[in-house]
């Protein structure tokens, strides 16, 4: 397995058009795991604490709608 330097190195010698589909390879699994780590920490409770505070302070006239919710 290759250290983050030597996959460092190896990416600044890739041609242009390599870094560009890396890069994009490298957003979607990074847009995947965060999507998994969201779920998770959903089914397991970890955003209770936050949802019941952004609802209460919602309920309290505390948000206010997106402009292009505005009619």
């Amino acid at each position: 397995m290759s250290t983050v330097m030597e996959i460092e190195k190896a990416i600044e010698k890739l041609p242009t058009d390599e870094l560009f589909e890396l890069t994009h390879w490298i957003s979607n699994r990074f847009s995947d795991a965060w999507d998994r780590q969201i779920e998770e920490d959903i089914l397991a409770g970890r955003l209770n604490n936050l949802a019941a505070e952004a609802l209460q302070e919602h309920r309290a006239g505390g948000s206010q709608d997106f402009p292009m919710d505005e009619k």
